[in-house]
């Protein structure tokens, strides 16, 4: 058989499951990964360690940490002129197309409207309950985000997601945290599309429902290259706008100041 021939030929197809999404299971962490490297973050992690990803800037750290309790997703923000610092925590069983919703964010120009935590899930049909925390449930009543206040002043975004057998996953925002990525994941978190995930890899549950179907890895790997596509495509968008700023120059008045008082 002529080699050549055999490797452009499709490989098998593979059972994939289609699911909803907040209780699909964690699911390929290239789906963040891959994206933020296509992005310009800077892959920080050691090998058999847990994954750490700095932003171009430094200013954000991305971490995954499977070798811990309870392990998970880390996003620390550091204090900046007009912004305190932030950090969330997402668990390990939060779908990948989840945290994207918030790393994917931190790509992308920040809305000119007021960020709206709970317009999207009321959108889906969430109901909000408002009372000392503020609360918002979905339909089937599998998953919440509260705006979680104590006694003591101190405050937080608190979402989780349960099954029969008691709760799959929760993700922990403190109150600093930029409104417009607590929009996103809420976003995310009620968006109705169901996932992608290997056969026989969805968490055991009867609540949730799935459908198999057939893939070709050529069309996995179409899918994935798409998403990777675009993030490179946005990435040189926003470097090309930058560079084409004029830089600023000081004032005539100014100047003209500055040399008298030479």
């Amino acid at each position: 058989m002529d080699k050549r021939t055999h490797r452009h030929r499709p490989g098998p197809a593979t059972q994939r499951s289609f699911t909803r999404q907040p209780l699909a299971g964690g699911g390929d962490l290239r789906h963040v990964t891959e994206y933020l490297r296509a992005s310009g973050w800077k892959d920080k992690s050691k090998t058999s360690g847990p994954l750490i990803f700095d932003s171009p800037d430094k200013s954000i750290r991305i971490g995954y940490d499977p070798f811990t309790q309870p392990g998970g997703w880390t996003i620390s923000g550091k204090q900046t002129a007009s912004q305190e610092a932030w950090h969330a925590m997402l668990g390990r069983q939060v779908p990948v197309e989840i945290v994207a919703g918030v790393t994917d964010a931190l790509h992308r120009p920040r809305s000119a409207h007021a960020p709206n935590v709970w317009a999207p899930l009321a959108q889906q049909g969430w109901t909000t309950e408002r009372r000392q925390h503020s609360t918002a449930v979905s339909p089937d009543r599998n998953t919440w985000l509260q705006f979680h206040q104590s006694g003591t002043g101190e405050a937080y975004w608190w979402a989780g997601a349960r099954t029969e057998h008691g709760p799959t996953w929760d993700a922990i925002f403190t109150p600093t945290t930029p409104m417009h990525l607590v929009q996103e994941f809420s976003a995310a978190l009620a968006d109705p599309t169901p996932v992608m995930r290997p056969l026989g890899r969805v968490p055991a549950s009867s609540r949730i429902r799935t459908t198999s179907v057939s893939v070709l890895p050529s069309e996995l790997g179409a899918w994935q290259q798409a998403r990777i596509t675009a993030a490179r495509a946005a990435t040189w968008a926003g470097n090309s706008w930058a560079a084409r700023q004029p830089r600023a120059t000081a004032r005539p008045h100014a100047a003209a100041s500055a040399r008298a008082r030479r």
